[in-house]
């Protein structure tokens, strides 16, 4: 049984329906927390959360290719098609946006980057930005007069050219630090990596230059909790664990589609899973292990019990949008919601300190 989750934007040009495992509302509201998450393949960032009267709340709008994804607080960042944008929560404490959203996201700034391909961000203990840029295989920050500053790169890696040649993909952020990046392949000409989906897929340890293992197909979205590294192993569908010390690798679980994204709270991972397109699956073990268990590839969310390796929850979306990309939760949020850079209610909606400022001395 499932519920059909509330859309407060229909979703265009063709209707796209929204279901949800029967507990979703109850699982997020046990975790104080909202989910966002990004389809670039449609542009949208939805956010997903629980109205006062228990209705599932679906909140969508527009970023051109919306890909990266990163929750600082009261404060989201979006990797777009050549922009990043600074989304923040506009409510005082206590206040609620039309009465039920506690969550009000408003663009408040867009730093031109050029199209770059910016796939996973975090951000570090000093409250800056840290993106991977996929298109010049390497970590990069937001610079005030360049489309980016770089941060660092692979050591296979011989020159920071537009090719995306390893595509470096993921960012695991550990006490605010890069800890671990994700490629698809250690590959140095321009577009390499294509040739290398199947296998050899590496995550490399940042403080380091490190090959921590080179057993992965496609991986993506590299994540350390309590010391514990897990990997999307996505050519073959797999959640897994990998040992940081001896590259070994353990199946977590399995989830029937592409795996692009993970976020994890309370022991639980919570991912994107994506149909294919143009012949993504073509030639993964993915395709064959679908096939083999008799199921579809799914586009949407799932939440796995990572010590059980169960799926317990899911969103699912069937129609316009067939692929996902990343996730972030929102912790202490019951319904949040957010306005797009291009709608209408954005013109009107105004918000600043009723103080006045002590920042300017006029008398000097």
């Amino acid at each position: 049984m499932s519920a059909v989750g509330r859309q407060d934007t229909p979703l265009d040009p063709n209707a796209t329906e929204i279901t949800v495992s029967r507990t979703f509302g109850s699982w997020l509201v046990a975790n104080r927390v909202s989910l966002a998450f990004t389809s670039y393949q449609t542009g949208q960032l939805f956010l997903v959360g629980v109205q006062p009267d228990g209705a599932i709340s679906f909140n969508q709008q527009n970023y051109v290719r919306a890909m990266g994804l990163c929750n600082d607080g009261n404060r989201l960042f979006i990797g777009s098609l050549f922009q990043i944008w600074r989304l923040e929560n506009m409510l005082r404490p206590g206040e609620k946006g039309n009465g039920k959203f506690d969550r009000v996201f408003i663009p408040r700034e867009a730093h031109t980057t050029g199209d770059i391909d910016i796939h996973e961000m975090g951000v570090d203990r000093t409250g800056r930005l840290i993106f991977v840029n996929t298109k010049y295989s390497c970590l990069a920050t937001i610079d005030r007069q360049h489309s980016f500053r770089p941060l660092w790169k692979p050591d296979f890696i011989s020159k920071l050219v537009g090719e995306d040649r390893c595509h470096l993909n993921g960012l695991a952020m550990s006490d605010g630090v890069p800890r671990y990046v994700s490629a698809v392949s250690q590959t140095d000409t321009l577009a390499g990596w294509r040739e290398r989906r199947a296998s050899g897929g590496v995550v490399i340890d940042v403080a380091h230059n490190k090959i921590v293992t080179d057993q992965l197909s496609m991986p993506h979205s590299p994540r350390l909790v309590d010391d514990k590294l897990y990997v999307l192993d996505s050519g073959r569908g797999q959640i897994v664990r990998i040992d940081s010390d001896t590259g070994s690798k353990e199946d977590i679980a399995f989830c029937p589609g592409f795996l692009r994204g993970m976020t994890i709270h309370n022991d639980h991972a919570i991912v994107t899973a994506s149909k294919p397109r143009d012949g993504t699956f073509k030639d993964l073990p993915l395709q064959g292990e679908i096939a083999k268990r008799g199921g579809e590839p799914w586009c949407g969310i799932m939440v796995v019990n990572l010590r059980h390796g169960e799926i317990v929850e899911w969103i699912k979306l069937d129609g316009a949008v067939s692929e996902l990309f990343d996730v972030a939760i929102i912790p202490d949020a019951a319904c949040p919601m957010s306005l797009g850079p291009t709608t209408l209610e954005l013109e009107s909606t105004i918000s600043f300190e009723s103080d006045l400022s002590d920042d300017f001395d006029f008398k000097n």
